[in-house]
């Protein structure tokens, strides 16, 4: 079974710690209803040098919506303060496995970054197996991460005004969301979805925190709906799990693909956009 070409695994990993040039991220992020601090967690216990990636820190600042994807220069003053460089050979990596962490994978390589993998299996997991771990602060040395926008892989409002009902969109949120039948769990956000989307769950593309095989993502996007010789936006609550199906979609093969970086937070709060049940 072909993995994909954007993980590593365990044993890679591990023996790449301290090697110059390879940047380890914790992008550890949890829905208050999960009850984890990441922050937290990441203090009492990382891999051996890695660096706290904040999801709520690295946005844009002033924006009314949460996980605003910053500019390049926000980005790249936060990622050069990691001493991360868009030449690293970057891996990112969250507790369960394949939940937050591919929001930053996506982050890193549309701000330039060349080379960009996630841990599969997640850092729970990697604990469980008696892996390296330490409490002590990583050492971090300023660089400078040169950012190359690629605007294209991002979808603004504008766009889903003239895609919904004519394109693609892909919502990763669980299916009572999507229908209608379970609340958003955001105040003020109506639940449902858009004209013509089709559901695609993240938590259905992995297995016990491992991405799933590229033959079974591409049956189970096909499943789901996901022509996969169109393009494709992708969506979910605020923009963390919807790079899950970017992820996926990459992992296939599949390269023209959108984020739609507002998600249903931005559609489904809104009182001028429509929204479809059932």
């Amino acid at each position: 079974m072909e993995t994909s070409p954007f993980v590593v695994d365990f044993d890679w990993l591990e023996g790449k710690i301290g090697t110059p040039g390879v940047a380890i991220v914790d992008a550890s992020w949890y829905l208050p209803a999960q009850k984890r601090d990441a922050r937290k967690e990441y203090d009492a216990a990382h891999i051996p040098g890695a660096v706290f990636f904040d999801q709520d820190l690295v946005v844009e600042p002033d924006s009314e919506l949460p996980h605003t994807l910053p500019s390049p220069g926000v980005f790249g003053q936060f990622a050069g303060s990691m001493g991360i460089s868009a030449d690293d050979t970057i891996v990112v990596y969250d507790g369960p496995g394949m939940f937050s962490a591919p929001r930053v994978w996506w982050m890193f390589r549309i701000m330039g970054a060349r080379q960009v993998f996630v841990l599969d299996g997640g850092f729970d997991r990697w604990k469980e197996e008696g892996r390296s771990v330490t409490d002590e602060p990583t050492k971090i040395a300023p660089s400078f991460f040169d950012t190359d926008f690629d605007e294209a892989r991002v979808a603004r409002l504008d766009d889903m005004r003239a895609l919904v009902g004519n394109g693609q969109i892909a919502d990763a949120r669980p299916a009572g969301r999507f229908v209608g039948t379970d609340p958003e769990p955001r105040q003020g956000v109506r639940s449902g979805h858009m004209s013509g989307a089709v559901n695609v769950p993240a938590s259905g593309l992995s297995r016990e925190g491992k991405l799933l095989p590229v033959n079974e993502l591409r049956a189970l996007l096909q499943d789901r709906g996901v022509d996969l010789e169109k393009p494709v936006v992708t969506s979910c609550g605020s923009g963390v799990t919807a790079a899950v199906i970017t992820l996926a979609l990459e992992s296939v093969g599949h390269t023209d693909n959108k984020l739609y970086d507002g998600s249903w937070t931005e559609w489904g709060g809104r009182s001028d956009t429509p929204v479809e049940t059932g």
